[in-house]
């Protein structure tokens, strides 16, 4: 998605994740993604990130980076409160759970409603965002980490608790609608049956 993005060519080329030997050598004891370049192998998402960015920077590739810190940790909380939610076969910790995953959601949905800085500059007046994404209308590193969980999080809870994500909160609506239209994001996202096997084993149906 970043490099999409950025507008960089690249091979895309599916790996054998059930023969780590030949991933084995190339970085032992992580698992991708990683990224190799001049012989350094980086293994941490940010890092990568923060390669990407000083690698293909302006003026031949735009910048991806946020304005606005707060864009970067809007969201940061959605994937764990949604697995203890998934995970959990009890039906009666389930109002607790889902109660908990539920905030977390809607502070983003807040943070997606409210007006940034530069939009309060051309209408000082706005009670409420209309910006596409978390740091503007345009797709930045902070949307590259979280739309793609989010995506994963829609797919299951769909599957596992008959509740879709994008149509509960008004921000977080336009928000998923917007991003489904971008192909950079809508054609790197994995088939919904592929997000279900892969996460088969540990979501739960709740228990009568």
């Amino acid at each position: 998605m970043i490099l999409w993005l950025k507008g960089a060519t690249f091979t895309l080329t599916t790996v054998d994740m059930k023969a780590p030997e030949v991933l084995k050598d190339l970085a032992p004891g992580s698992l991708p993604p990683f990224l190799v370049f001049n012989g350094e192998v980086r293994t941490d998402t940010n890092k990568i990130e923060e390669f990407l960015e000083q690698a293909l920077a302006p003026p031949f590739y735009p910048k991806l980076g946020c304005r606005y810190k707060e864009s970067n940790t809007a969201g940061d909380d959605i994937f764990l409160k949604f697995s203890a939610y998934i995970k959990n076969p009890n039906s009666g910790l389930n109002d607790m759970l889902e109660k908990k995953f539920l905030k977390s959601l809607a502070k983003l949905n807040d943070y997606l409603l409210t007006p940034l800085a530069h939009e309060l500059d051309q209408d000082p007046g706005q009670g409420q965002s209309s910006r596409s994404y978390l740091d503007g209308d345009s797709l930045t590193l902070a949307d590259c980490n979280l739309l793609p969980k989010l995506n994963i999080v829609k797919v299951m809870c769909i599957k596992y608790r008959s509740l879709d994500i994008s149509h509960i909160l008004p921000g977080l609506q336009r928000y998923l609608d917007k991003a489904y239209t971008q192909e950079q994001f809508s054609n790197t996202c994995p088939p919904s049956s592929e997000i279900l096997w892969a996460y088969h084993t540990v979501a739960k149906y709740l228990k009568k």
